[in-house]
């Protein structure tokens, strides 16, 4: 603990899941946090937990598919606290169609949700931020491999893969940093009802947690670690690195 003591830092999709793990380690560290979400009695759940913890926590409902709401959450902030420091684009839904029944409006909801969204918050808040400040986005495994009927889920991600080494090139001149994390299976649910086969099939013999995740934004936003930008970290226990053959 030190380097994020009086930082701010905003998550999007921060009420549940991989961004509430992502607020309450960034909280642990001392850093103002934001939590940017949709479910309101969740984000404001969590905002109560925190401060009672004697952290410094906000709760902004907002939706990420809407860039007036994303105009207003980022300003909002700034006003509150003076400084945006880290960005952490963790906004997503995952809904999975069947490709031939996949309508329009089911692809723009994806798309808008976890692509444009990173669009939209990175430009607000690259306008706030300072030198030395930091932007991190949410991809997954999925941006490089499949299952079927999960074209939005995976060119959203694949997007945000692709946005991320753009923004890192546009905004250096800002001294701002652009990275991405690509997280596996990280379990949000019950994790001790995984079972044993569910863990061996990673390389480290475990299903991934939002922890795990967590650490990893708290070391690309680390000031220490200025010379990563651009970069995607895959998160995944090794599950993308493993070869698998069918057995007949």
């Amino acid at each position: 603990m030190g380097n994020f003591i009086g930082k701010t830092v905003i998550i999007t999709g921060g009420a549940s899941g991989i961004g509430k793990g992502i607020a309450e380690t960034f909280s642990g560290e001392g850093a103002n946090v934001v939590i940017v979400d949709i479910d309101e009695m969740k984000g404001k759940k969590l905002e109560e937990s925190l401060n009672k913890q004697g952290q410094t926590c906000m709760f902004i409902r907002a939706d990420v598919k809407n860039e007036a709401e994303i105009k207003g959450l980022l300003i909002k902030t700034y006003e509150s606290f003076g400084a945006i420091d880290i960005l952490i684009n963790n906004a997503g839904i995952s809904k999975f169609h069947s490709f031939f029944e996949l309508t329009v409006e089911l692809w723009d909801e994806v798309i808008n949700t976890n692509l444009r969204s990173v669009f939209l918050c990175s430009r607000e808040a690259a306008k706030l931020m300072k030198q030395g400040s930091c932007i991190i986005n949410l991809s997954s495994t999925r941006a490089v491999m499949s299952e079927s009927n999960t074209e939005a889920y995976s060119a959203s991600k694949g997007g945000i893969m692709a946005i991320t080494h753009a923004l890192a090139s546009t905004l250096a001149e800002k001294g701002i940093r652009v990275n991405c994390i690509s997280p596996g299976w990280i379990e949000t649910g019950d994790y001790e009802s995984l079972r044993e086969i569910d863990h061996n099939q990673h390389f480290s013999n475990r299903v991934g947690k939002p922890a795990d995740i967590a650490r990893t934004c708290l070391f690309l936003a680390d000031p220490e670690n200025d010379f990563i930008t651009g970069e995607n970290i895959t998160v995944d226990g090794g599950m993308t690195r493993k070869m698998i053959y069918e057995k007949y």
